[in-house]
């Protein structure tokens, strides 16, 4: 019986390789589009001036083999935020970097190692929801998840949109790199779904301990990427983590109580939290949009 239930799991991890094998592809045109695109931010006017730095680094750091593991050591003194070429990059690793605030991004070239100056990141206790979208979560169709379409949701994250119509960063590997850190439990996605049952907005993050780092988001209606984000800290907060992690500032996280503090600050909230119990296994929604609306008016009308 032992080696039917076997037999059986493998079948399932080698369709579910193959689904992702096509849903986390890139044709030879969105390629080159990407490059295109992605030199051209670049070599965008308030850019360009960092080009000749990071190339002499990630020279010098190729030519040393690479970084395997960054540190505050390995930033560049030119750039402050640049911590090496990624080298022997596994799930594990990432996870490892993700723990000490770094994290692998590119568009274009070799994945690196990036960290922030300063972080945009939310006090769980800080979230503000406003009255508009407050009042549409409250009346709204739209069902929020956890954990049932990470892989539709990192692909839909790269897709192109407004704004940025062919350029990302989430490119196939990285794709598979947290598609497998979903299955270890370290990644989750959120999805917001149409009555009929459509994926409309989502994202996805890597939770340690008691902190959870925001990788992306993605709305295909209006305000459904707002509603889902919501409904996370909102669970997060229940759930006992103390930040949500949004890297660098938009308008959006802005909007909903994110604020930038020093890298300083951010480490030592991590060195306090990442080895916390978090909230293991698969995560489950326990309140939906219109709770999470009314949790919040008690909180703003509490305080």
């Amino acid at each position: 019986m032992a080696n039917v239930a076997g037999v059986f799991l493998d079948i399932v991890a080698e369709e579910e390789k193959r689904g992702r094998k096509q849903l986390f592809r890139e044709t030879p045109k969105a390629k080159l589009l990407r490059w295109v695109m992605g030199t051209a931010y670049a070599l965008h006017p308030k850019r360009i001036a960092d080009v000749p730095a990071l190339l002499v680094s990630m020279t010098a750091d190729i030519a040393r083999g690479g970084t395997r593991s960054p540190s505050e050591a390995s930033i560049s003194p030119r750039l402050d935020t640049f911590a090496g070429v990624c080298r022997d990059l596994t799930p594990e690793s990432v996870l490892d970097a993700t723990r000490r605030g770094f994290f692998p991004w590119c568009h274009i070239g070799p994945l690196k190692w990036w960290t922030r100056n300063e972080r945009m990141v939310l006090f769980l206790n800080e979230q503000h929801i406003g009255k508009r979208l407050r009042r549409e979560m409250r009346k709204t169709d739209y069902r929020v998840t956890f954990d049932q379409a990470f892989d539709e949701v990192i692909a839909a994250c790269a897709e192109p949109r407004k704004g940025r119509p062919l350029l990302t960063w989430i490119t196939p590997k990285i794709m598979h790199l947290y598609a497998a850190l979903h299955d270890m439990g370290a990644a989750h996605s959120f999805e917001v779904w149409s009555a009929d049952g459509r994926l409309v907005g989502g994202g996805y993050g890597v939770a340690i301990g008691r902190v959870f780092y925001t990788e992306s988001q993605f709305s295909r209606e209006s305000n459904t990427s707002k509603m889902g984000f919501a409904s996370l800290n909102h669970h997060l907060a229940k759930w006992g983590f103390v930040l949500n992690d949004g890297k660098d500032f938009t308008s959006t996280i802005d909007a909903m109580g994110f604020r930038a503090i020093p890298r300083a600050e951010f480490d030592a909230i991590l060195a306090e939290h990442t080895s916390a119990r978090g909230h293991e296994g698969l995560w489950e929604v326990e309140d939906d949009l219109a709770a999470v609306a009314a949790r919040d008016e008690q909180a703003k009308q509490a305080a």
